[in-house]
């Protein structure tokens, strides 16, 4: 199967990306992206691929991977229908390496990004010590993830039993994959007309595509639909908007692209779990700025 580039967008508020799958079963998805990878994996079984090594895993498998080292899970499907979880968080290469390298504080770190140029997997116990934080991380803002992700790094780097995947003798050849620029097109035309109605049609003419393998290319690509991806960046300039000004909340619904009020409070609350007015009450006046 083809390599393919993955497009990682950065979690809101944040530097790096935290996403939590819930799925039936991990389908193969042989690709890469410049970002370092920590992928935690519960309630699955099957092989994991990563650069030249193939292994069998298990239920508690976790493994922290290097940039630009190809990778993939494969796993049998769902026992009595519980879903397989996959915690993943990926980290820019230089927000990592600036934070590991300029700050004597985190020395302990640099051995193990060194290592993850191979692939790294973790013992059990490990496993279940990041699988704890990870969970924790889940409805928690973005300092306390921050928090929970260095707890991860000293798990990880504190694990006697952890050991490269792939052989030391491995080196990434990549392949062109023209359609990435395709993908920086249009997310590109996103986030520069976001306050504007977008519509897939548009944007699949766009870079040449039919509407339909334009929501399949963009779905395989960015791990969402178009529409979500749309809705959350709408979202997180909301709450910006919400917490730095004093803009009547129809106003900011307006500003941010959503047609009707309605349509605001419905997706505000799919994303933030709460009202927009019970955001603002929350955070205005903590000068936080979310985009």
């Amino acid at each position: 199967m083809k390599l393919l580039f993955e497009k990682i967008i950065p979690s809101e508020n944040s530097s790096w990306r935290y996403w939590l799958y819930e799925q039936e079963h991990i389908g193969f998805h042989w690709h890469y992206h410049p970002e370092y990878e920590i992928a935690l994996t519960l309630n699955s079984k099957g092989q994991r691929y990563v650069g030249d090594n193939i292994d069998d895993y298990d239920e508690f498998d976790m493994a922290f991977l290097g940039p630009h080292l190809p990778h993939t899970w494969c796993s049998s499907p769902a026992v009595k229908g519980k879903k397989q979880q996959v915690y993943v968080a990926q980290l820019p290469i230089s927000w990592l390496e600036s934070l590991v390298f300029g700050m004597p504080d985190l020395e302990k770190f640099k051995p193990l990004l060194s290592l993850s140029k191979r692939g790294i997997t973790f013992g059990k116990q490990a496993v279940v010590n990041a699988a704890k934080v990870f969970s924790t991380m889940q409805n928690a803002d973005a300092s306390t993830r921050f928090i929970g992700l260095l707890n991860i790094l000293d798990i990880m780097a504190n694990d006697p039993d952890k050991k490269p995947l792939s052989s030391s003798g491995y080196s990434v050849v990549l392949t062109s994959d023209p359609s990435t620029d395709k993908l920086d097109k249009v997310i590109r035309y996103i986030h520069e007309h976001y306050t504007e109605t977008i519509r897939a049609e548009h944007l699949a003419e766009l870079v040449h595509m039919s509407t339909n393998h334009f929501h399949r290319f963009f779905k395989h690509r960015t791990e969402q639909t178009f529409t979500e991806f749309v809705n959350q960046l709408r979202i997180s300039k909301a709450c910006s908007l919400l917490i730095n000004s004093q803009k009547p909340i129809y106003t900011i619904s307006d500003t941010c692209g959503f047609n009707n009020i309605s349509n605001f409070n419905r997706r505000f609350l799919q994303f933030k779990a709460m009202k927009p007015s019970e955001f603002r009450k929350i955070y205005a006046g903590k000068n936080v700025v979310l985009a």
